[in-house]
């Protein structure tokens, strides 16, 4: 999962360029890299669910959680879910597309 989401922001291997990608599986890989991150910080991953919305300007990736985790996820000022945002704004832009990520309370 980690090295997809590498090879999304590296541009891939020789074989398979961003632009190989279809359109729904770069967006799946990006969602499956925020659901992992963001186990990885709560304390119940088991209640962490991560969905993804498909628009025509842009795609949002909403978390939610347990309210109880929020705070596990946004960081002390904002850090975490603002590092969370540039990596993800970053490889969606090797995609070529615009992407959010938004914790749902």
């Amino acid at each position: 999962m980690l090295k997809s989401f590498l090879n999304l922001f590296s541009g891939g291997d020789s074989t398979a360029t961003s632009s190989s990608l279809p359109p729904e599986g770069g967006m799946k890989d990006l969602e499956n890299f925020v659901d992992y991150i963001v186990r990885s910080l709560v304390d119940d991953p088991e209640a962490v669910s991560v969905s993804s919305e498909i628009g025509k300007e842009s795609n949002t990736i909403k978390i939610d959680c347990k309210k109880d985790d929020i705070g596990k996820i946004i960081g002390k000022r904002g850090k975490t879910i603002m590092a969370i945002r540039s990596l993800v704004s970053g490889a969606a832009g090797r995609l070529k597309k615009r992407v959010t990520v938004e914790v749902v309370d």
